[in-house]
């Protein structure tokens, strides 16, 4: 794989379509346009991995309110076009404005589910989703306030604390794909069956033959081969279900406020800008990581825009029906994988997901891609983005032994919500909702404890420091 040009850092330019991915000689891949025969392969990566968790919070949430199938369709359709359109924004941006102009997708992000069952639990049937929008929207207003401080906060995140938060993405990430793989649902009868783990294990394997024996553009879509061969494979054994293609609503735009009038509770809107707070520090660790990544500088301005655009989303999706976005971990782990690292890609991804939430029928045929297929294929994106992690962390100064107890320390610390759910059940609500997250639990100690080794009362002793101290 060609390194990353030295010539201009951004600005857009071309492929042949014949290749074998790597960059024209004045291009940096991020700034790559690909040919469409590369670009749409790579951009169905995408959606392939993204859309079971896009769907998810609303269709949570829509369930909880008691919504009925045509109201829950809705919500699910507002969910896909508010992706794609902070998406959008965010790849292509505004320069100097907004938009981190990397290869980035925010969505609605499933970190804000438990908060907002808990204010749908305190609020009569009809009055929930109002309570709900009103603390979403304040909360993209406290994220374009607060937003601009955590760019000025990067000399805090050397290498050696966004290579523990890249690991941990991965590594919390990964009971995901294992229940996938399962099946999905972990109340159904069925949960667990052999059948279930065939598939995923089909599909991890036809991946890996495409990556072992694959070459240029085969390798490049070996995710997206693996899971429509599992799909097909699928579908003798009545694993890939199209009842959903069969009544899903062929147009579904969103209604300005179809829920009603967006309303203000005090405990709800705390609640929900404490999420946010953790969303924040999520979405800065996966713009740190597709910096690394990418081989493209993440700064204090490009985290700055990309929150920017974070609560522009938070503030308008209410508007239509969305709830709060942050980044997805998952399509990190696709640029990691593919090593296809266009922004244009994710770009035409996001339109991609305007056009499935405007057309849910379209949407609809991608959710015909079983849970275990899923499965074997998430395996491969979250460890993909765990071993960026490792990477990081190698080239960070792990020699020096205060080094190596803040990786062990924060890695714990971040490690303990997936070994212990319920390890804070006693801690206040607040407290849960910012440890409860593993992502922001490990960044959180990581922060903390090069402060205490590399910055609170240290002269000198030297070029360890320096080396954890070297900008990421």
């Amino acid at each position: 794989m060609a390194q990353p040009a030295k010539g201009p850092a951004e600005g857009p330019c071309s492929t042949p379509p014949v290749g074998d991915g790597e960059s024209t000689p004045d291009c940096h891949p991020v700034d790559e346009k690909l040919h469409p025969s590369r670009l749409v392969p790579a951009a169905l990566q995408h959606i392939a991995a993204m859309y079971a968790g896009v769907v998810t919070p609303p269709l949570i949430i829509g369930q909880a309110c008691g919504l009925d199938t045509v109201a829950q369709t809705r919500l699910i359709a507002a969910g896909l076009l508010i992706a794609g359109l902070a998406t959008i924004l965010q790849t292509l941006g505004v320069k100097g404005f907004v938009g981190n102009r990397l290869p980035f997708v925010n969505a609605a992000s499933s970190a804000g589910i438990a908060p907002i069952l808990a204010i749908a639990e305190t609020n009569a049937k009809g009055d929930q989703l109002p309570a709900i929008y009103g603390a979403v929207m304040v909360a993209g207003v406290f994220c374009l306030a607060v937003g601009p401080f955590f760019g000025k906060l990067l000399r805090f995140f050397p290498p050696l604390v966004t290579g523990v938060v890249i690991t941990l993405i991965g590594v919390t990430l990964m009971p995901v794909p294992v229940k996938w793989a399962q099946g999905g649902d972990d109340t159904d009868p069925t949960f667990g069956d052999m059948k279930y783990l065939a598939l995923a294990a089909f599909t991890l394997v036809v991946i890996l033959m495409f990556q072992r024996f694959g070459r240029g553009f085969l390798k490049q879509v070996a995710l997206l081969a693996g899971m429509f061969i599992g799909t097909l494979a699928a579908i003798p054994y009545g694993m890939a279900d199209f009842t959903s293609v069969q009544s899903a609503p062929l147009a579904a735009l969103p209604t300005p406020f179809a829920a009603g009038t967006p309303v203000l509770q005090p405990a709800a809107i705390l609640s929900l800008c404490i999420v946010m707070l953790v969303l924040m520090t999520e979405s800065a660790a996966g713009m740190l990581a597709l910096g690394e990544i990418c081989e493209r500088k993440t700064d204090g301005k490009t985290i700055t825009r990309g929150l920017r655009t974070d609560g522009i989303a938070t503030l308008v999706g209410p508007v239509f029906g969305g709830f709060p976005t942050s980044a997805f971990a998952q399509n990190v782990g696709v640029v990691s994988l593919t090593r296809v690292r266009s922004r244009y890609v994710v770009a035409v991804a996001g339109a991609t997901l305007i056009v499935l939430g405007a057309f849910p029928v379209l949407g609809a045929v991608v959710n015909v891609v079983p849970m275990p297929v899923l499965g074997g294929a998430g395996i491969v994106l979250f460890g993909s983005i765990a071993v960026s992690g490792i990477r990081t962390l190698s080239e960070a100064g792990l020699d020096d032994s205060s080094n190596i107890i803040l990786v062990a320390v924060s890695l714990g610390a971040g490690i303990i919500p997936l070994a212990a759910p319920t390890f804070y059940a006693q801690f206040p609500a607040w407290a849960q909702t910012v440890l409860g997250s593993g992502i922001s639990a490990g960044a959180l100690v990581a922060v903390t404890l090069n402060l205490f080794f590399h910055h609170l009362g240290t002269r000198g002793s030297a070029q360890s420091t320096a080396a954890a101290l070297k900008s990421p």
